[in-house]
């Protein structure tokens, strides 16, 4: 038997749908991230993009467990002096429930242009209505 190595020709990426309704963020994220990098794939290599397409509904539903939801910060610096801006979770979440989870599936891929390029196949919704039907996504349990 020889070495298998893939190419890029022996892809065939899936779609899937991840619910966020009631969900714990780290869990879910922690799920995506993986689907999005390809660990899943028993084809996987670290060293090209192997993973599968990934849409997240109901972005607003997401939950933290403890006293996370009132502690939790997110900051971002505008790269002006004195620029350090801080949002809490509940006014992020009420203004943009999708960047909570953008920010916590991204940041658990590669800080590379692989991880790049495995955060593009990443969607984000904000209710349980998605434009990829056409995709025929398969509905993904977290658990």
């Amino acid at each position: 038997m020889g070495t298998f190595v893939p190419s890029s020709k022996d892809i065939d990426r899936k779609w899937f749908v991840l619910d966020a309704n009631g969900e714990t963020l780290g869990r879910l994220a922690t799920k995506a991230a993986s689907v999005l990098s390809g660990k899943l794939n028993p084809q996987y290599v670290p060293y090209m993009d192997m993973g599968d397409h990934v849409i997240v509904i109901n972005a607003e539903k997401v939950r933290l467990t403890g006293l996370k939801s009132q502690t939790k910060l997110y900051r971002r610096y505008t790269g002006f002096p004195g620029g350090l801006r801080e949002e809490s979770f509940t006014r992020l979440l009420s203004r943009k429930p999708e960047k909570i989870l953008e920010e916590a599936i991204k940041g658990m891929l590669p800080k590379t242009k692989l991880g790049r390029s495995m955060g593009s196949k990443l969607k984000v919704y904000r209710g349980d209505k998605h434009p990829h039907a056409a995709q025929q996504p398969v509905a993904m349990d977290v658990a």
